[in-house]
């Protein structure tokens, strides 16, 4: 039987050598890991905070890594209109497409039968599951598979912003998500 820490060591080695691959356009692998971040985060999940808490890094680091991104042009500082000290930041077209780029652990992951990737997947969401729980981070989940989500005849709408949902929104991470009961 695998000891849990081979497994530990595992994940690391393969978390290291994807981040490798990111060196690409004088960005670093936070830099990258931040990009990918808000490209997949919904609208109301892209304040510095928010990339801090996902990415398990300090919110000051985060402000100057989000601060650099905008200043090489892959994201956009966008100001609060009812609270102008509340920023936000969305990746702008060039940081869409560095952030699509191809990662060699995808193709290995793609390359797994079915069943075996599914079984990772499962695992390794088990596994965050844990980690979150034992230090008191926040699950990040897809919208429409949160507790606070609700459809109407009119669109989708979060229960708990008491806002509608951009469709778009929907499929993306939310920093409020919780699982249903």
């Amino acid at each position: 039987m695998i000891k849990p820490e081979q497994i530990r060591a595992l994940i690391s080695r393969l978390a290291r050598l994807d981040a490798a691959e990111t060196w690409e356009d004088a960005l670093n692998p936070t830099q990258v890991a931040a990009l990918e971040y808000l490209t997949r985060a919904n609208r109301f999940s892209r304040a510095p905070s928010h990339v801090a808490d996902y990415l398990g890094t300090t919110r000051g680091t985060m402000s100057q890594t989000l601060k650099s991104l905008e200043r090489k042009g892959y994201v956009i500082e966008r100001r609060s209109e009812k609270d102008r000290r509340s920023i936000s930041y969305d990746p702008t077209e060039g940081g869409r497409i560095l952030a699509a780029r191809r990662h060699s652990l995808v193709d290995a992951v793609r390359a797994l039968p079915d069943a075996a990737r599914i079984h990772l997947g499962d695992s390794l969401a088990a596994l965050l599951e844990c980690q979150l729980q034992a230090n008191g981070g926040r699950p990040f989940g897809i919208c429409r598979t949160c507790a606070h989500y609700r459809t109407t005849r009119d669109g989708s709408y979060c229960a708990l912003l008491s806002l509608p949902l951009l469709p778009e929104d929907t499929d993306q991470i939310c920093h409020e998500h919780v699982m249903p009961a």
